[in-house]
């Protein structure tokens, strides 16, 4: 258990600064949501849904293969030659992206705003360059300083967005000749939000100076070599995964058949409720940044499947915990997340629980995926990504059509489905952990059926203050069943076991 007790305190780490960090980023959207219309969000949906990709692209999985080398090979050649491969790398990429700018906004339904591809480039340049140095403060475990540059980049983001956005419209109003104006133009309007995150990019690599500062001109082609040929299939398991997450709002327009003004309509509601859908990925982020550096670290250790085993189980219940407590307070969520224009976006909210349990068994294929990493069988997680692309493809050309986002969100759902449970078998070939999967099927079914339990009542009792008083009774109930049944477990972990008599 004290692998578990490691990783518990990494997760805290990680996840105070991490879950602070994506709170402002949820205010920020808050702050876009309360202030502009779907029909006015909707670009913005669609420059976001385009950066994953392009950011896969410019990483090109180098990031895990670093905590997968650095257990074999020289830490300091290692890193030099690794940043030295993605500086070169990015500044080749950002070139093709600011040449072929009419292109790509062309390619993302966005023509009328080629400047938005200028602006996502130097996102995408500045966030690449800070990828290593941030992996690299994860392999060495020094999450304080890791969580400080965090905390401190989105803070920069978040007052950046309230100035443009808020402040000077304001100040513009009441003397255009303001010199904090000086470069302020109002016709920008609502881009402001994607300029705010260019300059805290920027601001991000000014933090990590030391980190970047220390990289030496040493190249070992060799070792590139061996790295190259682990990250590849690492890249298309990663743009495979950025297809089943954001295609569906880059092709969302495209496969409707509707007035353009009520496509972009939809666009704008699905995108906001996807972002609110998936809040659980908070968790799932905090606990890969721990987890992938431990999971490495634990693989020589003749305990590792059972300790990736009780991994397994205690993400489950946290995840299910997290679903139940999104699910069951959507009336609440609605009007902290979308303010006045509540019952604008309201409509979109059919599909979070869908969407959310989807979220939930991603997390479950990223433990799964553990398998193929320390067995370096990456390619064969390369071909369960591409099936799962397949099926999101598939899906939503076929379902969009039909019911809107509620087809895509059902989409999602599956494609996350047959990835974990085509992982989970073959992983029990190859690498076999022996996993509680009657008590985790347990937890999950028991979640959907409070779920339920909530949905019937709520219906027949539609009331705001009921629906919160039968959310937090739920949720008791089910951290109770968990502590009973799992008792002895919790007892052992760090800073709650101690309260478990």
């Amino acid at each position: 258990m004290s692998g578990i007790k490691k990783l518990a305190g990494q997760t805290l780490w990680y996840g105070v600064p991490t879950i602070a960090s994506r709170f402002l980023g949820y205010l920020l959207n808050i702050v876009l949501f309360w202030m502009y219309s779907p029909s006015e969000t909707a670009y913005i949906t669609q420059v976001y849904a385009f950066i994953p990709f392009l950011n896969i692209l410019f990483t090109y999985g180098l990031e895990t293969s670093y905590f997968r080398f650095v257990q074999t090979a020289d830490k300091e050649k290692l890193y030099n030659t690794l940043m030295m491969s993605v500086i070169v790398s990015t500044i080749l990429f950002t070139l093709i992206i600011l040449w072929q700018t009419t292109l790509l906004a062309g390619a993302i339904n966005l023509p009328e705003h080629p400047e938005y591809i200028r602006w996502t480039a130097w996102i995408l340049f500045f966030d690449t360059i800070a990828t290593l140095p941030f992996a690299r403060l994860r392999q060495e475990g020094r999450p304080r300083r890791f969580a400080f540059v965090k905390v401190a980049s989105i803070v920069a983001n978040v007052l950046l967005v309230i100035f443009f956005l808020n402040i000077c419209p304001k100040l513009f109003k009441a003397n255009p000749n303001n010199p904090l104006l000086f470069w302020y133009d109002p016709d920008v309007g609502i881009s402001y939000y994607i300029i705010a995150n260019v300059i805290a990019s920027f601001f991000t690599l000014v933090l990590l100076w030391k980190e970047i500062g220390n990289v030496k001109i040493n190249f070992d082609s060799t070792l590139w070599k061996e790295v190259i040929k682990y990250s590849l299939p690492l890249l298309i398991v990663g743009l495979g995964g950025m297809i089943n997450e954001m295609l569906s709002r880059l092709v969302y327009t495209r496969v409707l058949d509707l007035p353009k003004e009520e496509e972009i309509r939809q666009l704008g509601i699905f995108g906001a409720n996807y972002k609110l859908a998936v809040l659980i990925t908070i968790f799932i982020q905090v606990f890969r940044m721990a987890a992938e550096p431990f999971f490495f670290n634990q693989s020589t250790d003749k305990n590792a499947p059972r300790t990736y085993a009780r991994v397994m189980k205690f993400f489950v219940i946290a995840c299910c915990l997290m679903w139940l407590a999104i699910v069951t307070n959507l009336d609440v969520i609605k009007y902290i997340g979308y303010g006045k224009n509540a019952e604008a976006y309201a409509e979109g909210l059919k599909i979070i629980p869908v969407l959310a349990m989807g979220s939930v068994f991603l997390g479950i294929y990223y433990n799964l995926s553990v398998w193929y990493k320390l067995t370096n069988r990456t390619l064969t997680g390369a071909w369960i990504t591409l099936a799962g692309a397949a099926i999101t493809i598939v899906l939503n050309i076929w379902w969009i059509p039909i019911w809107g986002y509620m087809g895509s969100a059902w989409a999602t759902f599956a494609c996350y489905s047959f990835m974990m449970l085509i992982s989970y078998f073959l992983g029990q070939k190859h690498y076999r952990i022996p996993y509680a999967l009657n008590k985790i099927i347990a937890f999950i079914i028991l979640a959907v059926v409070l779920f339920f339990i909530h949905k019937s009542i709520t219906k027949w009792l539609p009331n705001i203050y009921i629906s919160l008083f039968l959310s937090i009774l739920l949720l008791v109930i089910y951290s109770s069943f968990i502590l009973l049944l799992e008792k002895k477990e919790f007892q052992k972990l760090p800073m709650i076991g101690k309260y478990i008599k």
